[in-house]
């Protein structure tokens, strides 16, 4: 019924944005519990087994994460009478708040819903649940002064490792683009103590690039390695298109991509945590050799079979290729425009 979806997206809209507004820890709360609820139907519109396994597993880890962001906050009004999302002084609340909303968003080693619960949903409701269910949780990030760096570093690094190391040997789409988000993630709460532009300035180019990649697939209708090989056929541009927005998302210049990994890493030498930032770049290495292996999946492994009929590339697509188009050109091109990006984000 599309009245009950646009109520559920207007609830996502509105839970996120409550959570914008709020300077208390109970509208906070409140604002995610409301994002958590409206997604869940989307999840389980589908009635696919793996999709009500995936809708299950998802709603206990974020009741979790709730639960614990209420029992931390009410802690911390308890000891420092102050229910303020910036005042956060007392370090057993902060650490708690910091480990529920590292659940989430899905960061290692708190991560393990997140392959499992993408996998068993729909390109579409897989693009929300990457990108907008992100917001809520980093701008309670953004709003708390966190008193445990090394406990954001410690989460920030595994969760680079465990990106790219979790991703080498899948062959499903969308188990690849949970790892991936897992280690952008990492990237941006690495430098989020230091520099709070830099983790939103990541944060959007994460979404381009992560919607980008999601139409592609959608627009392929591909969710694992092995269909991607007939999609020359469907849409040569794609075919072409699709190995610089993987390279962009593995941080290669002179791509979009190459742009928030590159002031994290120079904002983390400046910090004099050169080691920190050495193997954060490592861990990078993990991440491209998967995101070729997709491109290679789709532009080399080309099946020799001529198709009897009409051939795909033929048919007419349904789905808008506007969106796809601005966030690809967006995806490999606004590297040269940095200075300007960085200038428009603010303090």
């Amino acid at each position: 019924n599309p009245y009950i979806i646009a109520t559920l997206l207007f609830s996502l809209g509105l839970g996120t944005t409550i959570t914008f507004a709020s300077s208390h820890w109970l509208l906070a709360w409140m604002g995610l519990e409301i994002n958590t609820l409206a997604i869940i139907p989307l999840m389980a519109r589908n009635p696919h087994p793996r999709a009500v396994e995936a809708t299950t597993k998802y709603f206990l880890t974020q009741a979790t994460a709730a639960a614990v962001l209420l029992f931390a906050s009410i802690s911390n009004a308890w000891v420092t009478g102050q229910w303020d999302i910036s005042y956060m002084t007392h370090p057993l609340p902060n650490t708690l708040i910091i480990l529920a909303l590292s659940l989430k968003i899905g960061l290692a080693p708190l991560h393990t819903w997140m392959p499992e619960v993408l996998q068993g949903l729909d390109l579409t409701t897989g693009l929300i649940l990457s990108t907008w269910q992100k917001l809520a949780p980093f701008y309670l990030f953004l709003q708390i002064a966190p008193m445990n760096y090394t406990l954001l570093i410690v989460l920030g690094l595994f969760s680079t490792l465990v990106g790219g190391w979790g991703g080498l040997n899948q062959t499903q789409l969308r188990k690849i683009l949970a790892y991936s988000s897992i280690a952008h993630l990492g990237w941006m709460i690495l430098v989020l103590q230091f520099s709070p532009r830099l983790t939103l300035l990541a944060l959007l180019t994460y979404f381009v690039m992560t919607f980008s990649l999601f139409m592609v697939f959608k627009f392929n209708n591909s969710t694992t390695l092995n269909s991607l090989t007939t999609s020359w056929a469907k849409a040569p541009a794609l075919t072409a298109m699709l190995p610089l927005i993987l390279l962009s998302l593995g941080g290669l210049p002179p791509l979009t991509g190459f742009l928030p990994k590159w002031m994290i890493l120079l904002e983390l030498t400046k910090q004099s945590l050169a080691l920190i930032a050495t193997l954060a770049a490592l861990s990078a290495l993990l991440s491209l050799f998967f995101y070729l292996r997709v491109s290679y999946a789709m532009t080399l492994t080309i099946s020799p079979n001529n198709t009897t009929g009409t051939l795909p590339w033929r048919l007419n697509s349904h789905l808008p290729s506007t969106p796809l188009a601005l966030a690809a050109s967006l995806t490999t091109c606004l590297l040269p425009i940095a200075p300007a990006t960085m200038a428009l984000l603010p303090l």
